[in-house]
């Protein structure tokens, strides 16, 4: 068993981990990433050669079809936001109008909008449409919690973040390019949280697992007292932390509460779970980087003067107590976000400018830590950065 849940890891880590062309032979844009199933259920040809390297790609294949569905996912619909979804669907009724338009089953869903609930009977949709902040795709992502996720087209809404990759000015060429089948997308990974009682019996559903983008997080919450927590890696005993919390997040996490927590910043397009202690009681314990097939427990300890309550992706979930415990582990089911370099160049002779990349060249993250994060900047760089913008 474990030998295959390996295999199977190592597989999951190699999609999450590679840029994937929609113009490669033989992929259907419809079936997003639905080829995992098939993988594990049928065709077994390729196993030889993925346990041969934790390295090695997933055939992943291009639309035989241009998407015939799109979910939108906007933050609260504020003046800005309305104005946007409503150019947006007139675009889309007016060019692609076979397409079909499906929006949250909310209050202010938009005219020209379908109803769309999630769940295993929900409408099969083909590409996602977030119009936000990070917190909107981390919501999207929340959206497809037992499956796949479909291609995530994302537009900001006047945020900062690093998953926001065009801005809604651009939504026109960007729409285009996705028709064309000229997009490349880095498969965002993903971790699969379960929970068990004392007596190890999992708690919720059977198979019911929470899908989390960013990071699981452990905390005292309102206690004034340390957690006691054990911390098991594919079932052996690592430590007894304690401490405010604990976080384990994914490579696109790395970069949110756990960089806050002192932890390491992981290119996203790595496979990994990040260990990040919360204010450790000892000056010695310090951040992890495990390989995404390993399986992280985290059990609260017999001794531990407090429950532990956790946050996934900012959402409030559980509360654990003393001898629960969560598995964490990698997600078969990553984010495929679609690349701001990928999109089709508007000039003339096909040449890039010099300010973009061909399509599957990754410079999207090397921008966003230099832009957005300032990384490395000295305190004289960022005076010369205040001067230039006043």
């Amino acid at each position: 068993m474990w030998n295959s849940f390996a295999r199977f890891s190592r597989f999951s880590c190699s999609l999450a981990g590679d840029a994937v062309r929609f113009d490669e032979p033989g992929f259907r844009f419809a079936d997003g990433l639905a080829g995992v199933d098939s993988f594990l259920d049928g065709d077994k040809s390729n196993s030889s050669s993925e346990d041969s390297s934790s390295g090695s790609t997933f055939p992943v294949r291009s639309p035989a079809t241009p998407p015939k569905s799109i979910l939108i996912v906007n933050k609260l619909r504020t003046q800005p936001v309305v104005l946007a979804i409503d150019a947006f669907l007139h675009h889309v009724h007016e060019h692609y109008p076979g397409v079909r338009v499906f929006h949250e089953d909310r209050p202010d869903i938009p005219h020209g909008a379908e109803v769309w609930k999630p769940g295993l009977q929900a409408q099969k949709i083909d590409l996602v449409v977030t119009l936000g902040g990070d917190g909107t795709i981390l919501h999207a992502s929340s959206l497809f919690s037992t499956g796949a996720v479909p291609p995530v087209l994302s537009f900001s809404m006047g945020t900062l973040g690093f998953l926001l990759p065009f801005h809604m000015d651009d939504f026109a060429k960007a729409l285009r390019s996705v028709f064309a089948g000229t997009t490349t997308t880095l498969n965002r990974m993903r971790l699969a949280c379960s929970f068990y009682n004392q007596s190890l019996n999992k708690k919720g559903e059977d198979g019911d697992s929470w899908q989390v983008m960013n990071e699981i997080a452990l905390h005292r919450g309102a206690s004034p007292h340390l957690n006691t927590i054990d911390i098991f890696v594919d079932g052996q005993h690592l430590t007894e932390a304690v401490s405010d919390g604990l976080i384990v997040s994914t490579p696109t996490g790395s970069t949110a509460y756990s960089l806050s927590a002192g932890g390491p910043i992981v290119h996203p397009s790595l496979s990994a779970l990040v260990l990040t202690p919360i204010c450790p009681r000892s000056l010695s314990f310090r951040p992890l980087v495990f390989p995404s097939s390993s399986v992280i427990t985290l059990r609260i300890g017999d001794r531990s003067r407090s429950p532990a309550g956790i946050s996934m992706d900012g959402r409030t979930s559980h509360t654990l107590h003393p001898g629960e415990s969560v598995q964490i582990q990698a997600s078969p089911f990553p984010v495929p976000c679609i690349n701001r370099s990928s999109i089709e160049s508007d000039s003339p002779d096909g040449e890039y400018s010099s300010e973009g990349v061909p399509p599957g060249k990754e410079d999207d993250w090397v921008r966003d830590i230099n832009n957005l994060l300032q990384y490395n900047a000295t305190f004289r760089s960022k005076a010369l950065l205040r001067h230039s913008r006043t």
